[in-house]
């Protein structure tokens, strides 16, 4: 008799088996951005880094207001690959509104800027981003970079070291690698905390 062949698991199947890998309480914030391909691009970044959601501060109605609606925006979920439809995604009007809810539910915003003067700034791989209970990562406008307002109302700016001539990357490559270094920290951070926790349950009941 013929082996019967495994059924591939559900796509709801593998959400759930990688729930756990997710950030929790991390965002990323992309700032005015002008194309809606970077915006797919970050979404796409966003889930497969497990970045826990995307916040997204635009006027220029580049998307719908509703969550459903973007999820069938044809477009976004073809650059996004299909990435929009596993991700949460809001939309703010402007930055001052998008600042007001994060800093009402507890989060702590950091930018991603070339060094400021005046302001906190860390080195991308040198900082520590475990003690962030709450944290929202800004990304800015792919021309003319993050807001003054975001600068001002964050807690510091995040430099990309950079060695070569040309020392500035494309919107969908930097969001990659900031998000990248933050989910490595805070996911071990994580694990680790889990662990610990399950231990001690452990341990109360041996008493």
């Amino acid at each position: 008799m013929e082996e019967k062949k495994k059924s591939k698991p559900t796509l709801r199947a593998r959400a759930n088996k990688v729930k756990d890998f997710r950030c929790k309480n991390l965002i990323a914030v992309i700032e005015e951005p002008d194309d809606i391909k970077n915006i797919g691009i970050i979404i796409r970044n966003v889930n497969a880094l497990g970045v826990e959601k995307a916040y997204i501060v635009t006027n220029n109605k580049l998307l719908p207001d509703d969550w459903q609606e973007m999820r069938e925006k044809p477009k976004l979920s073809a650059i996004s690959a299909s990435a929009i439809k596993w991700s949460f995604v809001k939309t703010f009007k402007d930055t001052d509104s998008c600042m007001d809810h994060l800093e009402k539910n507890g989060f702590i915003s950091a930018v991603t800027s070339p060094h400021t003067k005046g302001r906190k700034n860390v080195v991308l791989h040198e900082h520590d981003y475990t003690p962030y209970r709450k944290l929202a990562i800004w990304f800015g406008n792919e021309g003319v970079g993050i807001s003054k307002t975001a600068i001002e109302r964050s807690d510091l700016c995040i430099n990309i070291p950079m060695y070569g001539i040309i020392e500035s990357l494309n919107l969908g490559t930097s969001s990659g690698i900031v998000l990248y270094e933050i989910t490595k920290q805070r996911r071990e951070f994580q694990f680790k905390l889990q662990k610990k926790i399950t231990a001690n349950k452990a341990r109360k009941k041996l008493l």
